[in-house]
């Protein structure tokens, strides 16, 4: 019998041919938001794991939305024409049935930080630090800057970037996109009461602080192709008192189904700089489990899942319908393959590499752990 792990999955329209997602994870090495060499081998590699979704890191619907200036973005030709090169050879490597995807994100009040290898706190001014904007002038922590309270124009705004940069991902050739409404970013910073304090139809109750990231998913999901799956990443809870918790979640999960929402891929944290989150292996899978369940969305788990074992555990017992790995195909860039291997099926390998398979080098370490 086939391991769940390695059954089809449809997203929407969009069927991914096991249920392994390579997670979006920021490489900070992009070009006033293009992609580069880096990109280009780092993506190449994705596409060649056994992994059936790959989706690249957060990507800035405008300029200002970027979270460092090595982050990646679509808000120009040139953007798109990077992001393009690199998909395309991505695509001409990939596995068969492998299906790509990209994280279309703004960073709000969390945008103008320096890379984490530069410390990760808030760019000085000689640093060309830019202003940042969120739904409250409450900065994210001692030491941030203090965001620009967003006008309804720039909500409109906003949208509009929401929608631009989903078109130029249709057009670059992505066929998953995924809203960012995890995180502490600009999304997520309107969903919890830590970062918006408004009162108006932006803020207060629970409805208003939901309505930029569903009029997010409203306006993106009309402006792109039926052919295109769009889901989200939500946060499970804030893990703060008086922040967003799994009820809410489960509501903003309910919202985005209601409007042909694909998916939720489910985190948790970083709404604040006082945040400690109780990280620990599967720490976020219960929250994916209370979403799943509540809201009936096709939902996926991360967070420190890192066997084959564990992945295939989750699904049996249906706490989620997709398991995203990320930190753990940055170390080994074939966990996808290494993973059928330990459930004891075979996937078909690029032919260039064939020969490192179990079956053709008898006593070959499987590294799925």
């Amino acid at each position: 019998m086939t391991p769940l792990l390695f059954t089809p999955l449809s997203l929407g329209s969009v069927t991914v041919p096991n249920r392994i997602a390579i997670a979006p994870m920021c490489q900070y090495s992009a070009d006033d938001g293009s992609m580069t060499d880096w990109h280009l081998q780092h993506i190449m590699r994705m596409a060649m794991s056994g992994c059936g979704l790959v989706i690249v890191e957060a990507t800035a619907v405008e300029r200002r939305g970027r979270i460092t200036h090595g982050c990646v973005g679509l808000y120009s030709d040139a953007n798109e024409r990077a992001a393009k090169r690199v998909i395309d050879a991505a695509k001409a490597v990939a596995l068969p049935g492998t299906k790509f995807g990209v994280q279309l994100a703004h960073a709000g009040r969390k945008a103008s930080s320096q890379r984490p290898w530069e410390g990760a706190a808030a760019l000085k001014a000689h640093e060309d630090a830019w202003p940042t904007i969120g739904p409250s002038a409450i900065p994210f922590g001692a030491g941030w800057h203090t965001p620009q309270a967003m006008t309804d124009d720039d909500i409109d705004g906003v949208i509009r970037h929401f929608v631009d940069a989903a078109q130029r991902a249709v057009r670059v050739g992505y066929e998953v996109l995924e809203l960012h409404m995890a995180h502490g970013y600009l999304l997520h910073s309107f969903c919890s009461p830590i970062s918006n304090q408004r009162n108006d139809r932006w803020g207060g109750s629970l409805e208003k602080r939901l309505a930029l990231p569903l009029a997010v998913m409203k306006a993106v999901r009309a402006a792109v192709p039926p052919h295109i799956a769009v889901g989200a990443r939500i946060t499970g809870t804030d893990w703060l008192d008086g922040g967003m918790t799994i009820e809410d979640a489960i509501v903003l999960a309910k919202g985005l189904k209601a409007l042909e929402g694909a998916y939720a891929c489910v985190s948790s944290g970083a709404a604040s700089a006082e945040v400690r989150v109780p990280v620990g292996p599967l720490y976020q899978v219960p929250l994916a489990e209370k979403i799943k369940a509540g809201s009936g969305i096709i939902t996926r788990a991360v967070g420190l899942i890192t066997t084959a074992e564990d992945a295939e555990q989750i699904l049996q017992d249906g706490k989620a319908d997709q398991i995203a790995v990320a930190r753990a195909i940055l170390d080994d860039p074939h966990w996808g393959l290494h993973a059928a291997d330990a459930l004891g099926i075979t996937l078909p390998r690029a032919p260039q590499y064939d020969r490192a398979s179990p079956a053709k080098w008898p006593g070959a370490r499987v590294n799925a752990r």
